[in-house]
């Protein structure tokens, strides 16, 4: 069996504001933006480099806008994308080190919140010990 996630519904209560932010601000791809019946408008957008996508558009989620947490966003550089997106214009947090393991964090305008994780690659010498 396989299964990959591959949309992720993100609640938003002004969906052109959030577009814009997911567009403008993190440079998500907009995959497409159609009212598929009236009342049902889907807006699909790609994290660069990403198998994975979000949905915001209305008349899909009785989830309240701004109460998605948590989802996850890995980057190869934290120092580079962090800065990538302060010149963008999004708000970011500070970078915190969990152990050697590099976060930072942010909200979307209806206050989804976000985190930026930095790849980690495990360390060789834990890797071959048997």
């Amino acid at each position: 069996m396989e299964m990959r996630l591959e949309v992720v519904q993100v609640p938003v209560a002004d969906v052109d504001k959030a577009k814009s932010f997911y567009t403008d601000r993190l440079g998500f791809v907009l995959d497409h933006d159609v009212e598929y019946i009236p009342g049902m408008r889907v807006v699909q957008l790609t994290p660069p480099g990403s198998a994975a996508s979000i949905v915001i558009g209305t008349g899909m989620t009785s989830m309240q806008p701004g109460s998605l947490e948590g989802l996850q966003l890995v980057v190869p550089d934290m120092a580079s994308a962090r800065a990538e997106l302060l010149q963008r214009g999004a708000e970011i947090s500070e970078v915190q080190d969990m152990g050697g393991v590099l976060f930072a964090y942010f909200n979307d305008p209806d206050g989804n919140r976000w985190v930026l994780q930095e790849a980690t690659r495990p360390d060789v010498r834990e890797v071959l010990q048997p």
